[in-house]
């Protein structure tokens, strides 16, 4: 007989609630069976979409309960190093969304914990690896039709922000995912960043928008990295990998050219959700696969300290000018 995983959830805001609803309606042998949430009317709301789901008065609960198999962290970055040291104590695999914790020590401190354990446990939500089209442009690189990998462009481009986008945001929520594409990709570390300031862009109010950055790898590849926040046209990412042999592109993801009256047109998608939301079904229900026989693959603790180290380097480079230098350390083994 088929395992029915049970899954907790820790944080039901917008995004836990939209992994919730993959788990009910698209992962096959998967329920809710708990959630939490320091508000009480979101927790409430969240339950009432799963019949066989809890509310569970705090993370430290949820994760205790015997009708809890794995635990899926949505809560905001702060909280998210308690939750997760308290589930691999627990020996429940986890799967918790973009930061990994809110500063390169509880990242180590994360680290340290699943290093004891001798096993992963924790997958972090970095999704643009489950995108068909990176997905493909990874298998391009991998089966050396092109050559080493030598420069890689990513371009990530927002119509606007929320008011509450404030500060570095730029760099540390939004940056971050062309960190981890720059790191898979190109299959090294960042070892020194600069990021630049263009001129402001006069719907941006008080943000650094757009970027620029460079990232030098420790295999000397390169990737730039351009931000734009405050774009107006839409949600629009791009990215190309320059060769030895070759190179491959993101294509574009209109699925119809329309040609009429002398000119010729494309969609352009309006939010990040709607471009990225098969990148997100693919994510959730590999995770369950995996934490339904006791582990986790995909992006690993190491790799959201990895991140968390080139967005604070960035974030200085930034405020700095200067070409800020990285030592992340030796990757423990369970994560090579």
């Amino acid at each position: 007989m088929t395992k029915i995983l049970k899954v907790g959830v820790i944080g039901t805001g917008m995004i836990g609630q939209e992994h919730m609803r993959r788990i009910i309606d698209l992962v096959p042998n998967a329920m809710v069976t708990g959630v939490t949430d320091t508000n009480a009317d979101n927790a409430k709301q969240a339950a009432s979409k799963a019949p066989n789901a809890k509310i569970f008065d705090n993370a430290e609960q949820l994760i205790a309960s015997e009708d809890v198999d794995a635990v899926l962290i949505c809560s905001w970055g702060g909280a998210h190093e308690e939750a997760i040291l308290f589930a691999l104590a627990a020996g429940k695999p986890i799967f918790c969304e973009k930061p990994l914790a809110d500063s390169q020590a509880a990242c180590q401190r994360i680290i340290e914990a699943e290093v004891k354990l001798g096993k992963r446990l924790l997958q972090v939500g970095y999704m643009r690896r489950y995108d068909p089209a990176y997905k493909a442009m990874k298998d391009t690189i991998d089966s050396g039709r092109i050559g080493a990998p030598l420069i890689f462009h990513s371009v990530h481009r927002n119509a606007s922000v929320p008011d509450h986008y404030k500060g570095d945001m730029a760099i540390s929520d939004t940056m971050v995912h062309d960190i981890d594409v720059s790191r898979w990709l190109l299959d090294a570390e960042v070892a020194r960043v600069r990021v630049v300031a263009a001129k402001k862009n006069s719907r941006g109010g008080g943000l650094r928008d757009p970027l620029m950055a460079l990232l030098e790898m420790d295999n000397k590849a390169l990737a730039s990295v351009e931000i734009s926040v405050n774009i107006d046209y839409g949600y629009d990412i791009q990215g190309e990998i320059s060769a030895e042999k070759g190179s491959v592109s993101l294509g574009e993801t209109n699925k119809v050219i329309v040609k009429s009256q002398g000119h010729f047109e494309g969609e352009i998608f309006t939010d990040w959700m709607l471009r990225f939301v098969e990148a997100y079904d693919v994510e959730i229900a590999m995770w369950a696969e995996a934490a339904r026989a006791g582990g986790v693959t995909g992006p690993s603790a190491w790799d959201g300290y990895a991140i968390q180290a080139v967005s604070d380097a960035a974030i200085k480079s930034a405020d700095s000018g200067d070409v800020v230098e990285l030592n992340i350390g030796e990757k423990p083994s369970i994560y090579l």
